[in-house]
């Protein structure tokens, strides 16, 4: 299944989310920049490769499985950004423009995940990958 990742939102919106935790870390002490700031970035890199990479797997299955990755380090981003504001190397203000950028992100990524995975089930009830997560919400 051929799929151009460069037609897919998410990977947009995570890519211009990379530059930005690029633009906003350039004043952290430079102490950090072999420990969160570096992890920060590559853990926000991973998010528009993993998109690029599963896009060009042969099968659905495979395209969700990075799709889960980049979700993946969607989050670990969300915990350094918290622990970047809470060591004072992320001003407050900061913070909360890459927080809001990071939940479309991860909105978007989740959204359109849900529905190549409803796509999936829909073909092998098998796999149901928020099969879990519906019965733990019921």
């Amino acid at each position: 299944m051929a799929r151009f990742y460069k037609t897919i939102d998410s990977y947009h919106l995570s890519y211009q989310f990379v530059l930005d935790v690029y633009q906003f870390t350039k004043n952290v002490p430079k102490s950090e920049e072999q420990n969160i700031t570096s992890q920060l970035k590559r853990a926000a890199v991973s998010i528009p490769l993993n998109i690029a990479e599963g896009s060009c797997k042969a099968s659905p299955k495979e395209f969700v499985h990075f799709l889960n990755t980049a979700f993946a380090s969607a989050k670990e981003v969300e915990v350094l950004l918290q622990l970047s504001r809470d060591l004072n190397f992320l001003p407050p203000s900061d913070f909360d423009t890459l927080s809001k950028k990071l939940d479309e992100v991860c909105a978007k990524l989740f959204m359109f995940t849900r529905n190549i995975e409803s796509r999936i089930s829909d073909r092998n009830p098998k796999f149901r990958f928020f099969q879990e997560f519906k019965k733990e919400t019921d």
